[in-house]
């Protein structure tokens, strides 16, 4: 398997709609973005994903040059060092350690070479992977944000999660994908 973490290019569209057609809550967790079609979601790419932005950065999980998740910082902020991680995976590809794995080599490019202290995370209550990915990645919870988050008409609890450059580093559990490359 040649895993990677690199840009995300208007040429993974397609592999882009494929993933939202197929992970029934990606969706939700992408929230109002027109993924319809692949030319909505190189749109997408191109306005969010693609273009550099001095408070975001984000990076594509790509299996054998096919991207199959996402990793990413929003809201970075130089003043306290701090930023949002999200990460999500298409459904035919969880299970694998490849969101954990892409936190993880994320995380450390970010309190490497960002200069970095803080970064968090959230999840909804209920989302029992995405708090096993946190854990795995060595970020620590923090408590619960009632009603945090708003999809369409509902209101989401959130279990807060972070990570801080003192902390002791992340060791894969057994069983997590190969040593992959991050290309920054």
């Amino acid at each position: 398997m040649d895993l990677e973490l690199r840009r995300w290019t208007t040429g993974d569209a397609a592999a882009l709609r494929r993933a939202v057609a197929t992970s029934h809550d990606l969706g939700l967790q992408l929230g109002d973005a027109d993924l319809r079609s692949e030319a909505a979601c190189a749109t997408h790419i191109e306005r969010h994903w693609a273009t550099s932005l001095a408070d975001r950065l984000d990076r594509a999980i790509s299996v054998d040059g096919v991207a199959v998740g996402h990793v990413g910082l929003s809201h970075i902020e130089h003043r306290h060092d701090t930023a949002w991680a999200s990460y999500w995976v298409a459904e035919a590809f969880r299970g694998r350690g490849l969101a954990t794995w892409g936190l993880i080599e994320l995380t450390d490019h970010a309190f490497r070479d960002l200069g970095l202290f803080r970064l968090e995370l959230g999840h909804g209550v209920d989302n029992i992977a995405s708090c096993r990915v946190a854990a795995r990645a060595g970020f620590m919870t923090e408590g619960i944000e009632r009603s945090k988050l708003r999809y369409g008409d509902l209101r989401f609890d959130v279990e807060t999660h972070a990570r801080l450059v003192t902390d002791p580093d992340v060791v894969p559990n057994p069983g997590s994908p190969p040593n992959g490359t991050l290309v920054a």
